[in-house]
């Protein structure tokens, strides 16, 4: 059996290829609203939903008039796919997985467009995107290859699913999907229950601890700088505030640009640790490993707790662990929300119900004194081998 792997690795263009990739980027958004205006359109006088293959003989057409020749200088695939993406959105909404499509704003919308994985070449240090280069000959396709910044990181053989070039604030990025070889071992480890939190990050059944990032002064240093990059930036709209409208000057794009640096780096110090916390985990080979169903939209809504939450990224961690467990045949177990984790003993089985969240550590009548999270965990554990006995 075979499944896809997504890899995303950062681009380095130079001047003209950035221009480009913008150019296209824009062209793949004004078809997509295009296409959902056509849509919206044709519903308002009562007709049935147009399909993407009708769409794209119309834009076809819409190439030819005059005022759209410049799309002309994009790749077809490009508007195709985005055609494509606005039926989809579409579709989904029909079946009520999604709300309904919106128009992608210039401003607000990630910039981002497709290319075709039968086009689409990888060396080991650059990326071959289609129609770049104007001409067609083999010594002037220069244009076309965009460096790496990761040497070897994607296949240069292989079969690629789903190529797509997007731009976050700061850099360019290529994600790409590549089928590789299913594993075939069956870890046989003693299972790991997990419990999440504030105080520490994860607290594992076998007695491992994961720390809170956020308490190193690394992260602290950078959120200081982050407030005062805010405040800056405050101050410089409330400067150059002009009426009831604000003026975006030259000295506030930069201020703004070095404040999604800063934003930037906390989110991807965070997302490293949680990346290095989750593969020592799943490294361990165990059976199964048991989570439990956070209310984490719940839990927000407490002030108190809602930033911390947030810059724990538990969701994050939560998709991590299920997706690299699906790749190692771990059995990956959801608790119930309503199963009592911290209240119930781990020893005789009671349930104190009037455990407090200030209690942290959890003293039973039976002589139990422990602490509440590594309880939790313990309890996780013992959830997970029930459920693997009642699938026996």
């Amino acid at each position: 059996m075979r499944m896809i792997k997504s890899i995303k690795v950062m681009l380095l263009p130079n001047n003209k290829q950035r221009s480009k990739m913008f150019h296209y980027a824009n062209s793949a958004r004004f078809a997509y609203n295009w296409a959902i205006a056509r849509e919206r359109e044709n519903y308002e006088l009562g007709n049935k939903f147009i399909s993407d293959n009708d769409l794209r003989k119309e834009f076809t057409q819409l190439k030819k008039c005059e005022g759209y020749e410049w799309l002309n200088s994009v790749s077809n695939n490009v508007t195709k796919q985005a055609i494509k993406d606005a039926c989809s959105a579409y579709k989904r909404f029909f079946k009520g997985e999604s709300n309904y499509p919106k128009f992608k704003s210039k401003k607000k919308s990630k910039p981002s467009f497709y290319q075709d994985n039968m086009k689409i070449r990888f060396s080991e240090t650059h990326v071959k995107v289609e129609g770049f280069s104007v001409s067609k000959k083999q010594n002037k396709q220069k244009l076309n290859w965009i460096k790496l910044a990761e040497k070897k990181r994607i296949p240069v053989d292989a079969k690629y699913t789903n190529p797509r070039i997007t731009f976050d604030g700061l850099n360019w990025w290529i994600s790409v999907g590549i089928e590789i070889e299913d594993s075939t071992d069956f870890p046989t480890n003693d299972g790991i229950g997990i419990d999440l939190g504030i105080k520490d990050l994860a607290i594992c059944s076998d007695g491992n601890i994961y720390k809170n990032i956020n308490k190193t002064s690394r992260v602290k240093k950078l959120k200081k700088k982050q407030r005062r990059l805010q405040r800056q930036v405050s101050r410089k709209y409330l400067k150059n505030k002009k009426g009831g409208s604000y003026c975006k000057t030259s000295n506030i794009i930069k201020s703004e640009k070095e404040l999604l640096k800063v934003t930037r780096r906390l989110t991807n110090i965070r997302h490293n640790y949680l990346h290095q916390t989750t593969s020592e985990i799943i490294n361990r080979k165990p059976m199964f490993i048991v989570l439990e169903d956070l209310n984490v939209k719940g839990i927000m809504k407490n002030k108190h707790l809602s930033k911390a939450i947030q810059e724990q990224c538990l969701y994050e961690f939560y998709r991590q662990i299920q997706y690299k467990s699906f790749w190692n045949n771990i059995k990956f177990i959801v608790a119930d929300r309503y199963f009592p984790s911290s209240k119930l003993c781990s020893v005789c089985g009671n349930i104190k119900k009037d455990l407090k969240l200030s209690d942290r550590i959890y003293i039973c009548k039976c002589g139990n004194i422990i602490d509440r999270d590594y309880q939790a965990a313990l309890n996780l554990k013992a959830y997970g081998e029930n459920v693997i006995q009642s699938v026996a």
